[in-house]
């Protein structure tokens, strides 16, 4: 049974940082393209950040230079570090986890809100 379970969301001041992770079982962690998604209220899911199992990063504009995703294969486990946190970055924060064109896994999301 594969799991992604994210943690380390919450509430945090504008410019400051949280750091996420996700924990993965059941799959063959390393060969997978793991990623953090984010949905805010009313709004599509829409992609944050993208590691491959090369870890070849990808991530979108609006969290470039202030975002970073890393991958830790002995631990099985995905971060995300988050800094320079804006109000707009509140949302649930998604881990996923892709592979070429089959499957494809997501966990349960973890709560991001910036507010002051």
């Amino acid at each position: 049974q594969v799991q992604l379970v994210e943690s380390g969301g919450g509430l945090v001041q504008p410019g400051g940082s949280l750091r996420l992770s996700c924990a993965a079982s059941g799959i063959i962690f390393s060969i997978y393209t793991m990623g953090w998604y984010r949905q805010a209220p009313g709004k599509q899911r829409e992609l944050v950040a993208t590691i491959a199992g090369g870890s070849r990063t990808n991530y979108a504009d609006s969290v470039k230079g202030r975002f970073a995703i890393s991958r830790d294969n002995a631990k099985n486990t995905v971060y995300l570090q988050l800094n320079s946190l804006k109000p707009e970055d509140t949302a649930v924060y998604y881990c996923n986890a892709q592979l070429g064109l089959g499957p494809n896994y997501w966990g349960q999301g973890t709560q991001v809100t910036v507010s002051s």
